[in-house]
């Protein structure tokens, strides 16, 4: 069922709006990820603002748990990316270490990072908390139509970046963890 959800989403890869949508998800890979986090502490601690820099801190902690252990499981496990599918009709899912790009598609890891950041980003600025999950879905959704994951490969991804912000609300609280709101 995974399968054939994500195959029959991939005819839709060349449509301008996942295209676009596609590209603007490429903001959850890691390095522009990462670049984003350390933006947001800078900027907090150019402003003095160091409740600002510590949420910066607590998205980049969340963003490395989450893709540290989204490569430890890739590295594990072997799941042909739909992309794959649609051009060559192969498919496997099988334990051992991967190959290469085209066949680590389990987890996302672009759902994983957008996740756990959103879910940082909500819990320290509830006022954001809407904007950051509706990101974090747009991020997330569009890698199936694009062709890049099957549902559970994001679902996974979702899984993996709330735990990844669970871990850092424990051991790095935030602000709001102290003051309750």
């Amino acid at each position: 069922m995974d399968v054939e959800a994500a195959a029959s989403a991939a005819r839709h890869r060349h449509h301008p709006m996942v295209k676009a949508l596609g590209t603007a998800s490429e903001l959850a890979d890691q390095m522009p990820l990462a670049v984003v986090c350390g933006a947001v502490i800078a900027g907090g601690l150019m402003a003095g603002r160091p409740n600002v820099a510590r949420t910066g801190m607590r998205m980049m902690a969340a963003h490395v748990i989450a893709n540290v252990v989204k490569r430890r499981i890739k590295n594990r496990l072997r799941r042909t990316r739909p992309e794959e599918i649609v051009k060559r009709r192969t498919y496997e899912f099988v334990p051992g270490e991967s190959k290469g790009g085209n066949d680590t598609s389990f987890p996302s890891g672009h759902t994983a990072g957008a996740v756990a950041v959103a879910a940082i980003v909500a819990r320290d600025i509830p006022s954001l908390k809407v904007s950051a999950a509706g990101a974090a879905a747009l991020i997330a959704g569009v890698q199936i139509p694009r062709a890049k994951h099957y549902p559970m490969d994001v679902l996974a991804g979702a899984m993996l970046g709330l735990a990844a912000a669970r871990a850092v609300n424990l051991l790095l609280p935030g602000d709001n963890a102290a003051s309750g709101r």
